[in-house]
């Protein structure tokens, strides 16, 4: 009999629904994105690029991505989004439910917390300060979209120092070092 793990019990538990969609104010807007088209290309180019293939490790085919997308959008744990600043998408984010999340195993995970991936696609639209400029709106809304949501996390790479220091000016604080499957990253924390 395989014993139980934490991350088992806490996706038992877990009765939160599937994670919000935020709603952003301008110059921001963040849209469900498709598994296919446009969307597709558009986030597959961006996690390819080095910039954030050196830290995400998701520098995958186009048909594992279109796979990824389509699982995310069927299923309630991951919600694939674009985010646009004055019109133009230049983030691809992943808002999901960190108790069913391997992140659960690394901290007491609630039902509806929520944790964030994010990437800068473009490497012209890094160190313009975006990141910390979306944060403290996109947890807002998160947090308005859920009311049950107490904590949002991060959890980036160790080694990658410039978006530590994005997250931190845009309002998470590092609360540990934690092993995941495929990286040393730093949990960080935003609470309500």
């Amino acid at each position: 009999m395989k014993p139980v793990s934490h991350l088992d019990s806490y996706r038992r538990h877990a009765t939160a629904g599937a994670p919000p969609i935020p709603v952003l104010t301008d110059p921001w807007e963040a849209r469900v994105a498709r598994s296919d088209g446009y969307d597709l290309h558009l986030v597959h180019r961006w996690n390819q690029a080095p910039h954030v293939a050196a830290f995400s490790r998701r520098a995958w085919s186009l048909p594992r991505w279109e796979e990824r997308l389509r699982t995310h959008l069927e299923g309630d744990d991951v919600r694939p989004l674009l985010i646009s600043w004055h019109g133009r998408p230049v983030i691809y984010a992943e808002v999901y439910r960190a108790a069913r999340d391997a992140v659960a195993e690394c901290y007491q995970a609630r039902p509806h917390d929520l944790g964030l991936h994010l990437a800068v696609g473009e490497l012209a639209m890094t160190d313009r300060g975006l990141v910390r400029s979306l944060l403290p709106r996109l947890t807002d809304a998160l947090f308005e979209a859920d009311s049950h949501c107490t904590r949002i996390v991060l959890e980036p790479d160790v080694r990658n120092k410039r978006a530590i220091r994005s997250f931190e000016a845009g309002g998470f604080m590092a609360a540990d070092e934690v092993m995941l499957p495929n990286k040393l990253a730093l949990l960080m924390v935003c609470l309500r």
